[in-house]
């Protein structure tokens, strides 16, 4: 192996990271979506050839912390039988995917015949069929009630779309020409990361390009041991809950630091229920690199070899770890963000000055549609206060990063209107270093329509640290064109008319402080 020096290896990483980074910008210029195009849902990675992630840009951190599954499931299931030139997809919660809507395409770099390494994107499609438009319907008990299921196949060859995918995709979902013209954008991103890994290998020559793609994965390592290790040593316990129907479900951490290694076990979590909350072990795993990123040092580059040092124990059967054929939406998005908290609670009584209060915890999802039309986002909130500084207001946080969906294109793309947007007065939580705000957003229909929310934090309060006061709860109200006012469960799905009125307000984040 060539022997890599500091200079070479920094400007290596930043180079990876940009090769993702422009992955990311060219599946955002040329998607049809608002959700992909205004909202940035949507993520971008580069990985070696035994599917270990190399790089990857500052995305989603559900899509990221994830997406090594969907390349291993790929590997899995073609293995040698891999041919150039060819992309395929997944979306199967239980075959590398996380939920449906996010689909992935993950292509092979060939040079001269010889697997090189990977590039691979995830998107947020806003309808893939199902029960509910956005597909997302929050009574689902059934993977199959939320959408098509795609398991890894062959979906490109030669820049042409193969009809045993393409076909039945759109034949699933409301929306077949957004559909494609996502799906368009997610193969030109896939085929410009391809051709800059080919540059920069054809530049640095096959041996030396390995040689750097050894040492960035094992600097990667060295940096999380040597930042794990300076942790106290000790067992970490948390517990926080999801809400479903009036109860609370818990979710339980035991966080084990052992010197350089760390283990987190979810043993005491509630098992997999019949509904959409549960998450599956990609999902889990993903939330435990962010988690420990973000209690250590989040500047330790984002690769395989960070994540070398943690181990995850999550029991099959469970809310973190379900087993088929359990509904799993809202466990990417929701769930997601619970079982970062639970960990972040561990985490922070074995570093209480790196550790922030919660977050608002949920993405609060919206998904409102019909035959003709499929609209979905995910509203900021209050971000927990921080040690040394408070928290940011109607922003997203934890295991999400997208962006805002600008009115101007909202109500350009679909037929409703926003009356009422700003932050929520009040709702983060008092503290040395107060939470932020969450905000209110109202909407009035004018057309009928389906409506879909999953949200959580309406009943438990995003908990402060260090003596801090948690963030509010978060409400949804229903205001009939009558002038009716019904509050509305997290997680349900019903039909609106033209005149009614959707108000949501999100959480605040908790207090750090006293």
């Amino acid at each position: 192996m060539v022997t890599v020096d500091p200079i070479t290896l920094e400007v290596a990483r930043n180079r990876l990271a940009a090769i993702a980074t422009e992955m990311g910008v060219v599946l955002r210029r040329t998607a049809y979506s608002p959700n992909i195009k205004e909202r940035a849902d949507c993520s971008a990675a580069v990985f070696v050839p035994s599917g270990e992630m190399l790089a990857q840009a500052e995305h989603i951190p559900v899509h990221l912390g994830s997406m090594p599954a969907s390349v291993a499931a790929v590997l899995d299931t073609f293995g040698d039988r891999m041919e150039p030139s060819t992309q395929y997809a997944v979306n199967d919660p239980y075959h590398g995917g996380t939920h449906l809507n996010d689909l992935t395409l993950v292509r092979p770099v060939h040079r001269d015949g010889v697997l090189i390494g990977w590039v691979a994107n995830r998107a947020h499609h806003a309808d893939v069929g199902g029960e509910a438009p956005g597909s997302m319907p929050a009574h689902a008990i059934d993977v199959d009630q939320e959408g098509h299921r795609v398991a890894p196949t062959p979906a490109v060859y030669k820049g042409v779309w193969l009809d045993s995918f393409v076909e039945p995709f759109l034949e699933a979902t409301r929306t077949p020409a957004e559909r494609l013209g996502d799906l368009s954008a997610q193969l030109g991103a896939n085929e410009a990361g391809a051709l800059r890994i080919s540059q920069l290998a054809d530049a640095e020559g096959p041996e030396r390009y390995q040689s750097i793609v050894a040492a960035l994965l094992d600097y990667g390592e060295r940096r999380m041991r040597s930042a794990v290790a300076a942790l106290p040593n000790g067992r970490f316990e948390f517990t926080d809950y999801m809400e479903w129907r009036g109860d609370d479900l818990p979710i339980h951490a035991a966080v084990t630091i052992d010197g350089s290694e760390l283990i987190a076990d979810f043993a005491g979590t509630h098992e997999q229920i019949a509904g959409n909350i549960n998450a599956v072990d990609a999902v889990t795993r993903s939330c435990l690199y962010y988690a420990v990123r973000v209690a250590t040092d989040p500047t330790i580059p984002a690769n395989g070899g960070c994540y070398r040092p943690m181990g995850l124990s999550a029991p099959a059967g469970s809310l973190v770890n379900a087993n088929p054929p359990a509904a799993v939406a809202a466990g990417n998005v929701e769930t997601s963000q619970r079982i970062a908290d639970t960990l972040l609670g561990a985490l922070a009584k074995a570093a209480p000055d790196l550790v922030p209060a919660a977050s608002q915890g949920t993405m609060n999802n919206v998904l409102i549609g019909n035959d003709e039309f499929a609209y979905y986002e995910t509203l900021g909130g209050g971000q927990g206060g921080r040690p040394g500084r408070a928290g940011q207001s109607g922003i997203h946080t934890g295991m999400t990063n997208t962006k805002n969906t600008p009115i101007e294109s909202l109500e350009a793309h679909y037929p409703f209107r926003v009356v009422g947007y700003g932050l929520r007065t009040g709702s983060g939580g008092l503290g040395r270093y107060p939470g932020g705000e969450g905000i209110e957003r109202e909407i009035e229909f004018l057309t009928p329509a389906s409506v879909s929310l999953i949200g959580e934090r309406r009943r438990n309060r995003p908990w402060g640290l260090a003596g801090g006061m948690p963030g509010a709860t978060g409400e949804d109200w229903l205001i009939r064109r009558t002038g009716s006012r019904d509050r509305l469960e997290g997680k349900t799905t019903f039909a609106v008319e033209p005149g009614d009125r959707l108000l949501v307000l999100t959480p605040g984040g908790g207090g750090w402080g006293s």
